[in-house]
């Protein structure tokens, strides 16, 4: 981090004198001291986990359990009772013929349902022409059910070569054939993503260029930011390996570990460069940018980790394991810049600005006077810049009162991937209900015999149920233990009256219709897992975000020992967290320049993304909250000067932090070119909630609030300052003050005012 002196190096400054050798202060010096025995470590490091996640790596899945719940219980129930043609993970190979009807095309289709037949992990392929319900009114438009022993977007994208081949009879014959559900995951590829953290990246570089000056001092960030990655990516890959890991656990680990492994890095290298000023030794320089701004790395990071781990909470081990993903990146990005960076300006030792691009600017000849003057004018009016920046904030969140969580199905995607043309094809011959049908199960091992569960009174029942289109004849299975039929909705899978639906016949279709016979009624399939994946997670968001704002608040409490400083940051965070909901409102749900996305209609939003959002944004808010307090209470503990201190704090991180936040932004905007709209959703929120948290929370509420606040910003009972551990984010503060006297010639009119606490 930078600091706001430029006292020539001698002994009897304040920064040269010699401070505790703490395990920190150690462990920067000996990385430092031997860079290339570090270095080759690390690669030796990278290439095992590289090699082995190649080797045995897993694959991701969105496949959740909701254990109690009617889906899960139906899904298993087919499991254990269920014919072939019931079992394993369904896919739809959707056909369709623009001349004459598909009735036509006979042995094209046969040829292709027995050739995917044979290919490995089919269970069953249905053909179109000999089941019912699966050929349009018109003839034209056809579902080729396939069932497979796992979910095909498990499988390696070279399984859609045999499927292709399989179905080449059917191009040929001038039939168009689309794949839809996993098959469709599987058809998309990582491109786009490849392709955003390359943007990224390259606006990092431009970033460090121009905010510091220098090549090396640009590389060393980005290096250990991209190793960090690496590795943690792998042993990602690894673990999914023996855990299920939704498909959007690598992306989001990307952001996360690129983001803030780039930030760690920069924060630290900028705390070593200023050191150089006052000390001669890189390497003690090294060990003391660890020792301090290391530290602060250290509680960011775990309070980042703390935040997504708070997730578990949900009991969804799906949300749970997506938090756990990103936080293994971030911890993983820690342990990098807390090691091979120090090793980075070892072998660097005092040039570290060779190869410039401009002339370094020091903070404080130029832009610190800015940020002071900017501080002198919030401590004047603090008030009224309290209240713009809060209502900046609450014009943003208003949109947020209307979110309407739900699944983002594959009508929102762009017309060139080939699920988005079979669900077009699927609602335009079959219906918008088609593509989002329920399972009905009656289990009937405890059944009476009595008529009243006959398939005829079922089906009746479910036929007359409102906002219900067509229902199937129920079958029983082999071995008669269950009813088994099919509803289709009058609306689209995401659509809220399919959901009312699904509760319908749940709550009182189902009841009413099996009453008195002993049996029970289950609606299941994939569009109601979605549904009730949804309820659960809007059952349990609250618990979510106590647990998160409770630990982040002990936690802050902890390191920098003021009631007020933790409970201001808690609710600061709250009010970006609900700036950036009703950012990802307006645009995805209200559509609202979604069309620039890639998003063709409005869309709700998806049912986890809220939760995941704010786990991340609260511990990346944390992030920027730990390193701008802890150099406040540094000079707070040296002067005892409230507007003083916040001045100084604002002025001696306003030029890093703004670098890293630009940084951050970036890299999340730049997975606005994601395929997956769930990925863009959370792309657009996190890179809205950096801003925010950059400029109004930083720049204008942090320091208006502080002001206002005055002594009380450093009030702890002493009971309370007894039972509470001492973690120290910025290490001893060394004797006789950091606060150059240009500092406090700029902060003179400011503390004039009289609040000289």
């Amino acid at each position: 981090m930078t600091d706001v002196s430029t006292t020539p190096r001698n002994p009897g400054h304040p920064e040269a004198a010699p401070q505790g050798v703490g395990r920190l202060h150690r462990l920067g010096r000996r990385c430092a001291r031997r860079p290339w025995w570090v270095i080759a470590c690390w690669l030796l490091v990278l290439l095992a986990v590289l090699f082995a996640d190649r080797a045995w790596g897993g694959t991701y899945d969105d496949d959740f359990a909701l254990p109690g719940t009617s889906a899960q219980t139906g899904a298993d129930l087919l499991d254990a009772h269920g014919s072939k043609e019931v079992r394993g993970t369904a896919s739809q190979i959707v056909l369709h013929t623009g001349d004459g009807t598909l009735s036509a095309h006979r042995d094209s289709v046969a040829t292709a349902v027995r050739e995917l037949r044979e290919l490995p992990g089919v269970i069953t392929v249905a053909d179109p022409l000999q089941t019912p319900g699966a050929v349009s009114a018109d003839g034209a438009t056809g579902i080729m059910t396939a069932r497979f022993t796992e979910n095909p977007a498990r499988y390696e994208v070279s399984y859609l070569d045999g499927v292709d081949d399989a179905v080449h009879g059917l191009r040929a014959d001038h039939v168009e054939v689309e794949y839809g559900g996993p098959l469709g995951q599987l058809a998309r590829t990582k491109a786009a993503d490849r392709l955003s953290e390359a943007i990224g990246l390259a606006t990092a570089v431009l970033v460090l260029l121009v905010g510091f000056g220098s090549l090396a001092a640009a590389a060393f960030p980005l290096l250990t930011a991209v190793v960090g990655l690496l590795a943690g990516i792998s042993l990602l890959g690894l673990l999914a390996a023996a855990f299920t890991f939704g498909n959007a656990a690598p992306t989001l680990a990307t952001m996360m570990g690129l983001g803030v492994g780039i930030d760690y890095a920069l924060f630290l290298s900028t705390r070593h460069r200023r050191l150089l000023h006052t000390l001669d030794d890189p390497t003690e320089a090294a060990g003391r940018a660890v020792a301090t701004s290391g530290r602060a790395v250290v509680v960011a990071a775990a309070t980042v980790a703390l935040a997504l781990g708070g997730l578990y909470a949900s009991g969804v081990t799906f949300i749970g394991t997506l938090g756990a993903a990103a936080g293994l990146t971030v911890l993983v990005a820690a342990v990098a810049a807390l090691t091979l960076t120090p090793a980075f300006l070892g072998v660097a030792g005092r040039r570290i600005d060779r190869w410039r691009v401009r002339i370094p600017v020091d903070e404080p000849s130029g832009t610190a006077d800015t940020w002071h003057r900017w501080a002198a004018a919030v401590g004047r009016r603090p008030w009224v810049f309290l209240a713009v920046g809060a209502l900046v904030l609450a014009v943003l969140a208003v949109p947020a009162a209307s979110m309407r969580l739900g699944h983002v199905d594959n009508g929102a995607d762009p017309t060139d991937y080939t699920d988005r043309r079979a669900y077009d094809l699927v609602a335009d011959g079959f219906g918008a209900g088609a593509n989002g049908q329920f399972t009905i199960v009656a289990d009937l091992r405890d059944a009476h015999g009595d008529t009243s569960a006959s398939p005829t009174t079922l089906h009746d029942a479910l036929a007359a149920t409102p906002g219900v289109a067509q229902v199937t004849t129920p079958v029983t299975s082999g071995d008669h233990a269950l009813l088994i039929t099919t509803v289709t909705p009058d609306t689209g899978p995401q659509e809220e009256t399919t959901s009312d639906l699904m509760h319908r016949l749940q709550d009182d279709t189902l009841p009413d219709a099996l009453e008195g016979t002993g049996a029970h009624g289950y609606v299941t399939g994939v569009t109601a897992a979605q549904l009730t994946f949804r309820d659960v997670v809007v059952d349990r968001l609250p618990l979510i975000v106590a647990v998160v704002v409770v630990a982040a608040f002990l936690l802050l409490l902890t390191v920098f020992r003021s009631l007020l400083v933790a409970l201001k940051a808690a609710l600061l965070n709250l009010l970006s967290i609900g700036a950036a909901y009703g950012v990802v409102v307006a645009v995805f749900q209200w559509g609202w320049g979604s069309a620039l996305l890639g998003v063709g209609e409005p869309v709700p939003v998806e049912s986890y993304v809220p939760m995941m959002m704010f786990a991340i944004v609260f511990g990346l808010s944390m992030d920027y909250e730990v390193f701008l307090l802890s150099r406040i209470r540094e000079a707070w503990l040296q002067t005892r000067d409230n507007h003083l201190s916040v001045a100084t704090g604002l002025a001696g991180t306003a030029r890093v932090i703004t670098c890293a936040a630009l940084i951050m932004t970036s890299v999340f905007l730049a997975f606005l070119l994601s395929t997956n709209v769930v990925i863009k959703m959370l792309a657009l929120g996190l890179g809205v909630s950096v801003i925010i948290d950059a400029t109004v929370v930083r720049l204008v509420l942090v320091p208006s609030t502080m002001y206002l606040l005055g002594r009380a910003n450093w009030w702890l009972p002493a009971w309370l300052d007894r039972l509470l551990p001492h973690l120290d984010p910025e290490g001893p503060v060394p004797a006789g003050g950091v606060v150059a006297p240009n500092v406090k010639s700029a902060c003179a009119a400011t503390a004039a005012r009289g609040d000289q606490g």
